[in-house]
C-alpha cells in the first residue's frame, strides 16, 4: 500500500485533521528574518492574520522574529505543538519530520519544494517524508505547496505564503497548484469572495484530496467545495466519498471541479474498441458524473457557479422567469436558459393582470417580462413581486441595461429587498461596467449573485438545476446476478497457462454465457463436416466466425461468413474461410469456427470495459457496429455501477433518440441494455484478470423483446 493509500485509511475522520486545521500552537520551522524569504512571509501571515493560538518560530541563528521568541532547534519547542510549518531545504525535510515526530508534533505542512516534481533524488526524499508521516501517524500536507488557510474567526490561521488573507465565507477551495492558489486568492479579493478553508495540496505525499474532503464533509463553516485537480489518487473512493457529500448528507454540499487536461491524450495501444476510445479526460468525466461533481472549465466559471450556490437557495424546479428592461438581452437570456436545460415559466393570467396595474401598456407581460427601457426601481420591484409570487416560477434572472433615466442603485436596493423576502432563487445581470458598478457593489455586499452577461447567469442557474436533479435522483443499488464462477475461472486459467492474452470468440462467448448475457445460439466446430452438422442442429441460416487466439479483428482477414443456408454451404465456407485467413496471417493458429444463428435485425450498440491501471475497470456504452470508432458516440463509467448509472449511460449518448424511438418507431428494450451493462459491471468487478471486453454489437430489439450478443472480444492482463 502506498503512502497515499495509507493516508486515506489513517485520516478517516475529521479529528485526524483537527491539528492541521484547528491548531492551538504552531511551530514555524525555518522562520526567517529576511523579509524576502518564504519563512518570513509565513510567520508574518500567521501574526497579521490574527491567529488565536501560540506561535513558536524555529531558527538556530535568531533570538526573536516579529517580536516572537525563537527556539533554536525542534527539541527546544515546548510540548503540545499541534502544527509544524516546515520551510527548510528539501534535503533536510525527512530529518525535520523525524524530529517533529519524536517531539510529538501532531501535524505538519511542508512548504519546501524540490521533491517528486524534479524527479530523481527528490522522489526519494518525498518517499522518506511520507514514510515518516506514516511512522508517527502525523498528517503531513505537501510538500511543494502554498500552505493552508482557515478563516474561522475562532482559529484565523494563515499558514501560507500568500499575499492576502481572504475574508470569512462559506466556500472551501482545494487545489493541487500552489501558483493557481495565489492567483485565485488575489482574484477572490477583487471580487469580494470569502472562503471558509483554502488548501494547497502540493505533491500529496501524505494528505490527499480524499483526506481534505472527509474533513470538509463535516465542516459547519463550509457549504460549497471548489477543487482544482490534476489527478486523483483513487477514483472509486473519490466517487464513494463525493456522492455522500453531494447528495446523501442531511445538508448536501455541491462540489465544483476544474480538472486540468481537457485535451484528449492518445489512448494506449489497445486491441479493443473500448481501449482506443477511452482517454483520461473521459474517465474523469465518468468519475465526476458518478460522484455528483459539477465539472467546469475555467476559474471564472467555477466562481460564477460557486457564488450562486453559496448565496442562493437551489431552485425547486427548472422553471425560470426573466425580468428585463431591454428586449434584446431578454431574448439572449431566453436562448441561454433553454441551452442550459432550463424551462421558461408560463406566467399565469393572474400574474399578468397584476403586472398590468403598474407596467405601461408597451411592456411585455409574458416571459421574459420586459419593464421597458425607462423603468425605474418601482417598476422593477413591482414586476419582481408579481413574478416571484407566481407558483409557476422557481427562479428569476433580473437584467438591467443602463439608460439615462435608470436609477441603478435604487433598483439594486429593490432587488436586495426582494431577495430578503423570498425563498426563490434570484440571479442578476447589470450589463455594462462603469455606470452599473455602484449597483453591482450593492448586490454583492448583500450576497445577490451578479453576472456580467445574462448567459452567465443562465449557465449558473442551469448548474443549480443539474445539482438539484442529482440530489433528488432515485437511489438504486449495485445488482448481483448468479454466475458460473467455476466455469469462468477454468477458461481464464487455461488461457493463462498457454500465455494466451486474446481469448478466442468461443472462449469469450462461454464467459458471457456464464455471466448470463443473452446470446444467439452457437456451437464450436473444429473441422468442416462438424461445422455442417452443428449448423443443422442450430437451424438455418447461420454465420460462421474464425476461432483463433491470433486473430483480433475477424472481418479484416475475411474471418466471417453470413447467411449460410445449408450444411453444404457451411462446409464449403469453412474451407474457403480458413484458407483465406491463413493467406492474411500464415502463422495464425486456427482452432476452428464458431457456428452461430443469424439474429434478427435490431438497433446495434456496443458495451465495453477497459481496466485502467490507475482507476480500475472502466465501462463503456455507445452506438455499436463497424463504425463505432468513427462516430465515437460513447460514454464511460467506473465499475461497479448501479441501475441508475447504467440508465444514465444510455441517456448520455447523442444517439439516445434512436434507442428511444423516432418518427413513430417503437423504443428499443432499454431495460435489457441496463441489465447487460450491470452484468458487464459485475464481470469487470469480479474478474481482475480480464483487461478488456468488447461486446459489439449487442443487437437490441423492441421494448420487452430483449437483446442478443452477436460478437464479443475479451483480452486478459499480461
Amino acid at each position: 500500500m502506498s503512502a497515499q493509500d495509507d493516508a486515506g485509511v489513517l485520516l478517516s475522520s475529521k479529528r485526524s485533521l483537527k491539528p492541521i486545521f484547528e491548531p492551538q500552537a504552531i511551530a514555524v520551522i525555518g522562520a526567517s528574518r529576511r523579509k524576502e524569504a518564504v519563512g518570513y512571509a509565513i510567520l508574518a501571515n500567521l501574526v497579521s492574520g490574527g491567529f488565536k493560538g501560540k506561535i513558536h518560530p524555529v531558527n538556530p541563528k535568531a533570538d526573536t522574529i516579529e517580536g516572537l521568541e525563537c527556539c533554536h532547534a525542534i527539541n527546544d519547542l515546548p510540548e503540545g505543538i499541534d502544527l509544524g510549518v516546515v520551510i527548510v531545504p528539501s534535503t533536510a525535510v525527512p530529518e525535520t519530520l523525524e524530529l517533529c515526530g519524536q517531539k510529538g508534533v501532531q501535524s505538519a505542512i511542508v512548504i519546501s519544494a524540490g521533491f517528486r516534481e524534479i524527479g530523481g533524488e527528490g522522489t526519494r526524499l518525498e518517499r522518506e517524508a511520507a514514510e515518516t508521516a506514516k511512522k508517527y501517524r502525523m498528517p503531513v500536507l505537501g510538500p511543494n505547496c502554498l500552505g493552508l488557510i482557515n478563516t474561522d474567526p475562532a482559529i484565523s490561521i494563515n499558514a501560507s505564503f500568500s499575499r492576502t488573507m481572504p475574508r470569512p465565507g462559506n466556500i472551501a477551495f482545494v487545489s493541487q497548484s500552489g501558483a493557481l492558489c495565489a492567483a485565485i486568492l488575489d482574484y477572490a479579493k477583487g471580487e469580494d469572495i470569502g472562503f471558509s478553508k483554502f488548501v494547497s495540496l502540493g505533491n500529496k505525499a501524505d494528505i490527499n484530496e480524499l483526506c481534505i474532503l472527509r474533513y470538509l464533509k463535516d465542516d459547519p463553516k463550509t457549504d460549497v467545495i471548489l477543487m482544482y485537480l490534476e489527478d486523483l489518487v483513487d477514483g472509486a473512493r473519490f466517487i464513494h466519498l463525493a456522492r455522500e457529500i453531494t447528495g446523501d448528507l442531511v445538508k448536501p454540499k455541491p462540489i465544483l471541479a476544474i480538472k486540468a487536461g481537457r485535451t484528449l491524450q492518445g489512448a494506449k495501444a489497445a486491441s479493443s474498441h473500448t481501449g482506443s476510445l477511452m482517454g483520461s479526460d473521459e474517465v474523469y468525466d465518468a468519475i465526476f458524473a458518478q460522484a455528483g461533481v459539477l465539472r467546469v472549465d475555467s476559474v471564472e466559471e467555477i466562481f460564477d457557479l460557486a457564488t450562486a450556490f453559496a448565496y442562493q437557495a437551489i431552485p425547486r424546479s427548472k422553471r425560470v422567469a426573466i425580468v428585463t428592461n431591454a428586449g434584446g438581452p431578454g431574448i439572449m437570456a431566453t436562448d441561454a436558459c433553454v441551452r442550459y436545460g432550463l424551462e421558461m415559466a408560463e406566467i399565469s393570467s393572474a400574474t399578468q393582470e397584476a403586472l398590468r396595474k403598474v407596467l405601461p401598456p408597451t411592456a411585455n407581460f409574458s416571459n421574459p417580462v420586459d419593464v421597458i427601457g425607462d423603468a425605474q426601481h418601482d417598476r422593477y420591484e413591482h414586476a419582481l413581486t408579481c413574478v416571484l409570487g407566481d407558483s409557476n416560477v422557481d427562479g428569476v434572472i433580473v437584467i438591467l441595461t443602463p439608460q439615462a433615466m435608470t436609477d441603478i442603485e435604487e433598483i439594486a436596493h429593490a432587488i436586495v429587498r426582494m431577495n430578503q423576502k423570498t425563498k426563490k432563487t434570484i440571479l442578476t445581470s447589470f450589463m455594462g461596467f462603469v455606470d452599473v458598478s455602484p449597483g453591482i457593489k450593492i448586490l454583492e455586499e448583500h450576497h445577490v449573485p451578479h453576472y456580467k452577461f445574462p448567459e452567465e447567469a443562465a449557465r449558473a442557474l442551469g448548474a443549480m438545476i443539474r445539482y438539484k436533479q442529482w440530489i433528488i435522483r432515485p437511489r438504486t443499488e449495485v445488482r448481483s446476478f448468479p454466475i458460473d464462477s467455476v466455469g469462468v475461472r477454468s477458461i481464464i486459467q487455461q488461457a493463462k497457462e498457454k500465455n494466451q492474452r486474446l481469448l478466442t470468440t468461443h472462449q469469450a462467448m462461454e464467459i458471457l454465457k456464464a455471466y448470463g448475457f443473452p446470446l444467439l445460439p452457437y456451437e464450436f466446430a473444429s473441422f468442416a463436416p462438424q461445422a455442417g452438422a452443428k449448423a443443422e442442429k442450430i437451424g438455418f441460416p447461420v454465420a460462421i466466425k474464425i476461432v483463433s487466439p491470433d486473430i483480433v479483428h475477424k472481418l479484416d482477414v475475411g474471418g466471417v461468413r453470413l447467411n449460410l443456408k445449408s450444411a453444404a454451404e457451411v462446409e464449403r465456407a469453412f474451407k474457403e474461410m480458413t484458407s483465406a485467413v491463413l493467406k492474411f496471417q500464415p502463422a495464425a493458429k486456427i482452432d476452428g469456427v464458431l457456428v452461430q444463428a443469424m439474429g434478427m435485425k435490431g438497433r446495434e450498440v456496443i458495451l465495453g470495459m477497459n481496466r485502467d491501471p490507475h482507476f480500475g475497470p472502466i465501462l463503456m456504452f455507445g452506438l455499436g457496429g463497424t463504425y463505432v470508432e468513427v462516430f465515437k458516440d460513447v460514454t464511460f463509467r467506473l465499475a461497479p455501477i448501479r441501475e441508475l448509472g447504467a440508465r444514465r449511460m444510455i441517456e448520455s449518448i447523442r444517439a439516445y433518440a434512436i434507442l428511444k424511438g423516432i418518427r413513430g418507431e417503437e423504443p428499443a428494450d432499454l431495460e435489457k441494455i441496463i441489465e447487460c451493462l450491470q452484468r458487464l459491471s459485475q464481470l469487470a468487478s469480479n474478474e481482475p484478470d480480464v483487461s478488456e471486453v468488447d461486446i459489439n454489437p449487442l443487437v437490441v430489439y423492441r421494448k420487452k423483446e430483449g437483446a442478443q450478443v452477436v460478437d464479443a472480444r475479451i483480452v486478459l492482463k499480461i
